[in-house]
């Protein structure tokens, strides 16, 4: 199986469901003339053309506004965010717009709208350009939330996403954009709010998502090493969390780690651990722990974004606490 980019496994998810549909539509800064940000639409404004790959100003306010009124009208917009940090200046159209137009025109309208592009920390960046906002968004009744951890899903999920009849968030990370992965050549749709276990194991259950699956995958080959088996589940979407894959996993390792990028209060881990000791509390060997960023705006200094950010050491040291090991 080839290699691709993750950037390039999202340009592929996109041309693919453009060449299908002409009412699909990228919008956002930066997605024409330069090709991408990050380089992630490169070539397709030469393929589509202006009238569907559009150059936007910076008002996020205002394009989000314009691709959910296209998409009440039989459109099929993605909008790009240049991070989702930019995403609060549009929050209101994506809130009070995009989630609740279903509801609020008794079916009438739906909106088949895509916003997409980076989340968390990129390096030092400071604070108001490292936010990981997938607990915000996964707290609204209808959007559908995912954050992809590798090009394989990242193109199944994009093309899930943009066939879905609602309002879809679809989170990145800019230190992915580079890496490569394996990605069948055939057309194919990963499912939305479907998790997969990457990993089996018998010993405790690691959970993440995102970019933060790569920290989870080297704990996991760590702890491979000296004998303990952690079974990996990515999550790939954090709205609709596909809770019967947790928990059964959890019934056979009886023990939950989960691992987030997000600050601690209202995270997903937190929703996690929630359910899992409501449903599955008999099946618990020990208590359920979270590993999350740390409880502050994320600094500058590199040495102080180590400091907060999860890293394996931290997952390595809580497998061993639930696993009562001392050495």
């Amino acid at each position: 199986m080839r290699e691709i980019q993750f950037r390039e496994a999202l340009r592929e998810a996109m041309q693919e469901e453009m060449r299908t549909d002409e009412n699909v539509y990228l919008m956002g800064e930066e997605v024409a003339e330069y090709n991408g940000a990050y380089k992630v639409s490169q070539g397709m404004l030469d393929e589509f053309g202006a009238k569907r790959i559009i150059d936007t100003p910076i008002s996020e306010l205002g394009f989000a506004g314009i691709g959910i009124g296209s998409a009440m009208n039989g459109l099929k917009p993605i909008v790009e965010f240049m991070t989702f940090n930019f995403s609060l200046v549009a929050i209101d159209q994506i809130i009070n717009g995009a989630a609740k137009m279903m509801s609020m025109s008794g079916g009438q309208f739906s909106v088949p709208i895509v916003f997409r592009g980076p989340t968390g920390n990129a390096g030092m960046l400071s604070s108001q350009h490292s936010q990981c906002f997938e607990n915000w968004y996964a707290n609204c009744p209808g959007l559908k939330v995912v954050v992809p951890s590798n090009p394989a899903d990242a193109k199944g999920l994009l093309k899930s996403a943009i066939i879905d009849p609602d309002p879809v968030i679809f989170m990145e990370s800019e230190l992915m954009y580079g890496d490569k992965g394996e990605v069948p050549e055939e057309t194919y749709y990963t499912p939305i709010g479907k998790a997969a276990v990457t990993k089996e194991g018998t010993d405790v259950t690691l959970v993440g998502f995102g970019k933060i699956m790569k920290v989870v995958n080297a704990a996991a080959a760590e702890l491979e090493k000296e004998g303990i088996h952690a079974e990996v589940i990515d999550l790939r979407t954090v709205r609709p969390i596909d809770y019967p894959c947790i928990i059964e996993s959890v019934k056979k390792t009886n023990r939950l780690i989960v691992v987030e990028e997000s600050w601690p209060l209202g995270s997903i881990a937190t929703e996690i651990a929630f359910k899992v000791q409501k449903d599955a509390f008999d099946y618990l060997d020990a208590p359920i722990l979270r590993i999350t960023g740390g409880d502050v705006p994320l600094p500058y200094a590199p040495t102080l974004i180590q400091e907060y950010l999860p890293n394996p050491e931290r997952v390595i040291k809580a497998v061993k606490e639930v696993m009562y090991v001392t050495k």
